[in-house]
């Protein structure tokens, strides 16, 4: 079993919301915090017929038993009408809910009752390295970081399932898509955009739809937690900045499936952008786990100067780079970033096997990396 970092600081005596892509693990971790929790999954048949027939049998039930003091509700966008109840039992008793799904397009989109925002919101991800008794960086960036695919000695099938089953029916359905075979071919350019700037215009040629089509369907991988934007970072530049947003999927598996791209090798192109994603994936995950949720950008002006990332409001400025061998040209980016802002901590994260200090670049392997971030001594 894994022991995840995501302990819902803050949460204490709350009701909550717990979302998240599927299969990143989101019951196992509810089941291992809160062991005896009343439990409605709602991906049982029959709890959810129940349900869904007559809603007001939750209230019935919870109110049958004054000793129940924390009701875990699985799966709540497949029911959205219970937080009718839920209000109401908030309101007038003293029960705590856990709300679990892994979508909360439905809820938000159908306008129903959000709970007066007497509820907190969480995000579970795919596993982080800090998670993973002996880490291997190369089965993680060839079987991505969902805690069965991770795991699995025949990845490929089960990311083909989840692209199939849950990318391509069950979003599909959820969404209301009607060219499935257009929503296809998009996911295919959009895991070509993967962390690049996305250009709707020329996704729009490829998959033969218009451009405000495929802003929708970023949207509802956004709103469905398989996707998020990195916008730029553009506080009082002195350099003209570009203004278009980075996209990333939420796993970097989901992406070598989509692309087809066949095993990961060290040195490899492929390894390059997989390694910056997974980075990515890392740094995502510390700032909601640590509780400190500082944003993430990029940056890169007109001239094609960039760095991968700018964490909080330029406290880190991060390069990514799969090289073993950090050169000055490496650093460019990094060293016109400092020269309008003042930086904290400017890093480059690398394969180098040892940490070193380049002109106030601390240039340091992966591994150093994620253990000064995890450790809260990079943004703090």
């Amino acid at each position: 079993m894994f022991i995840r970092k995501q302990v819902l600081p803050g949460s204490e005596g709350e009701s909550l919301f717990l979302w998240g892509a599927r299969q990143t693990g989101k019951s196992t971790l509810l089941k291992v915090l809160y062991p005896d929790a009343l439990w409605f999954d709602l991906l049982l048949a029959d709890v959810y017929e129940r349900l869904l027939r007559n809603p007001v049998i939750l209230r019935e039930t919870i109110l049958a038993d004054p000793s129940v003091n924390l009701v875990i509700i699985d799966e709540i966008q497949r029911i959205p009408e219970l937080l009718n109840e839920i209000h109401w039992l908030m309101t007038n008793t003293a029960t705590r809910f856990i709300l679990s799904g892994s979508s909360p397009r439905k809820i938000i989109r159908s306008n129903t009752n959000l709970l007066g925002g007497r509820a907190l919101r969480y995000e579970l991800y795919p596993l982080v390295s800090t998670e993973i008794p002996g880490f291997d960086l190369l089965k993680a960036l060839n079987h991505g970081l969902l805690p069965r695919h991770y795991l699995s000695a025949q990845p490929k099938r089960l990311l083909s399932a989840y692209v199939g089953n849950y990318l391509k029916d069950e979003i599909v359905s959820e969404a209301k898509i009607r060219n499935v075979s257009v929503f296809t071919r998009f996911l295919e350019a959009a895991a070509f955009s993967n962390g690049e700037m996305v250009n709707y215009t020329n996704i729009a040629a490829d998959c033969g739809v218009s451009s405000p089509t495929i802003k929708e369907y970023f949207q509802i991988l956004e709103d469905t937690l398989i996707g998020r934007f990195v916008p730029v970072y553009q506080k009082r530049p002195k350099r003209r900045v570009i203004q278009a947003s980075r996209f990333y999927f939420f796993d970097v598996g989901i992406v070598n499936h989509l692309l087809k791209r066949g095993k990961i090798e060290q040195k490899s192109e492929a390894f390059g952008y997989a390694f910056e994603h997974f980075v990515y994936q890392e740094m995502y995950a510390h700032s909601h786990y640590s509780g400190l949720d500082y944003s993430i950008s990029y940056w890169r002006t007109a001239s094609q100067l960039e760095i991968d990332f700018v964490l909080g409001d330029h406290q880190a400025a991060i390069e990514v780079k799969a090289s073993d061998n950090i050169t000055e040209r490496h650093l460019r980016g990094l060293k016109a970033f400092m020269e309008e802002y003042s930086v904290k901590h400017a890093i480059v994260v690398c394969n180098e096997p040892l940490p070193r200090l380049h002109n106030g670049i601390h240039i340091l392997p992966w591994q150093v990396f994620l253990q000064k971030l995890w450790r809260g001594e990079i943004v703090s």
